[in-house]
């Protein structure tokens, strides 16, 4: 009997059908019965696929005694126990690379239609305010703005470089200096006072947990606007709640947030908001190299050869 995969979360349309027809794939997320088909598949799963987003916790891991694999879609493993994976022999992949430029695309895009209110202005239009009042209230200049960046990895480095093509004065911030041109800042909350704009490109997981803090988004001040493309437990979602309703938070351009998909209905009602749906990586060209790279983490795995990116 063939190997069985356990998928924890639906994956992009063309990379599910493929791991399906190649594979025994069990659908953990429609199972009416959760532990009954973890209690079918302890004796012979090998592999788990999931999401970046729904990950697999230690309590659900410890019902497959055989697993030497999660193959993860997406760059962020916050949501997998990669500590119990390493401790019990347990190899996780994830897609690293090949997502960085368009999250990078995002992050920028936030940040101009946060500055320029972009969203605002196409409200302005359609609902015929144009006409009715006149031109829309003045946005932000984006050249020559200071950008404070919190986390300089692959993600952090292609934003960083987007943002120098506008002219920007760029810093950074991590538990680490690096071998860059930019300015860096080991204490978040003076890099945030010296920001205009504050973008949060850094992993989640514990180590980051609430790192973009009251303090720091005070300090960024009632006319500095932060961009999240991370994830949402780096930021106290709370604070920033209440600091862009007070105007104490000039605005932000936010991807991601604490409890997907639910968005505090606080911030869906402030105009200076901008919102996507935890959509960074979201483009046919890098959800079709995730799930390629997905896939053949599996693949090597199943053929013994080495993983193709191990974390």
């Amino acid at each position: 009997m063939p190997t069985p995969i356990l998928l924890m979360a639906p994956l992009h349309e063309p990379t599910q059908r493929e791991l399906e027809s190649t594979w025994t794939v069990h659908r953990f997320y429609q199972a009416d019965d959760k532990a009954a088909l973890l209690a079918s598949l302890a004796g012979d799963c090998e592999v788990v696929v999931t999401s970046g987003g729904r990950g697999i916790d230690a309590a659900t891991l410890k019902q497959l005694p055989k697993l030497k694999l999660v193959s993860c879609f997406g760059v962020g493993i916050d949501a997998i126990d990669s500590g119990y994976c390493a401790a019990n022999g347990i190899a996780v992949t994830n897609t690293p690379d090949v997502l960085t430029d368009d999250v990078a695309d995002l992050a920028v895009a936030l940040m101009l239609a946060s500055l320029r209110q972009v969203v605002s202005a196409d409200r302005w239009v359609r609902e015929g305010n144009w006409v009715a009042r006149g031109g829309m209230p003045i946005t932000a200049t984006v050249s020559r703005k200071k950008v404070g960046i919190v986390g300089l990895g692959r993600i952090g480095v292609a934003i960083a470089n987007r943002c120098a093509a506008f002219g920007t004065e760029l810093a950074y911030h991590g538990p680490n200096r690096k071998p860059v041109d930019w300015a860096y800042y080991p204490d978040l909350v003076e890099m945030a006072r010296w920001a205009d704009v504050l973008i949060a490109a850094c992993p989640g997981g514990a180590a980051t947990q609430g790192i973009v803090s009251r303090a720091v988004l005070e300090a960024l001040g009632p006319n500095g606007h932060f961009v999240n493309i991370a994830r949402g437990s780096v930021v106290d979602q709370a604070a920033m709640v209440e600091l862009l309703s007070e105007g104490t938070l000039g605005g932000a351009g936010l991807d991601v947030f604490n409890d997907e998909p639910r968005v505090p209905a606080e911030l869906i009602a402030i105009p200076r908001v901008v919102l996507q749906p935890h959509h960074g990586s979201g483009t046919h060209d890098t959800r079709y190299a995730m799930g390629r790279l997905t896939i053949d983490n599996v693949a090597a795995y199943f053929a013994g050869k080495p993983l193709l990116t191990p974390t």
